[in-house]
């Protein structure tokens, strides 16, 4: 995915405010508040969907890894069953301990997968609002 730096958010914010300035105020489409709100609103959004793709291959890859360590740790306990060496054991019990961190991750990655669609589906909800009700007016 293409990564936006800091000027491209700002210059995408401050093109949003460039535009509602060189409006009068008589044609009712931005304010000064306004103004600022939609440019914060845009680099809020790019950022928040940056973010949200970055998210997901994190998730993804940590499903990846969860699925190969379930894998390994299947085989390593075939392996003490026929071959129960201290070696072996000391490496199982790791790759199990490892294979728990793994999972409390993926939880901590989903919950903040969670959060960040809230606050999405909030940003979307109120530029909506904010769309309809500049309309009306």
């Amino acid at each position: 995915m293409e990564q936006l730096s800091d000027s491209d958010h700002r210059d995408s914010a401050d093109a949003t405010t460039s535009s509602c300035q060189s409006t009068t105020a008589e044609d009712g489409q931005c304010g000064g508040g306004e103004a600022m709100a939609r440019g914060l609103s845009a680099m809020l959004e790019s950022v928040i969907k940056d973010f949200d793709s970055k998210a997901l291959d994190t998730l993804n890859s940590q499903d990846q890894l969860s699925g190969s360590l379930d894998r390994l740790v299947q085989e390593l306990d075939q392996l003490l069953e026929n071959a129960p060496l201290p070696f072996i054991v000391q490496h199982a019990s790791r790759i199990s301990s490892v294979k728990q961190r793994v999972s409390s991750l993926n939880l901590v990655l989903k919950s903040v997968q969670r959060r960040i669609d809230n606050i999405d589906h909030m940003l979307s909800a109120n530029t909506t609002q904010e769309k309809a009700s500049s309309e009306t007016t």
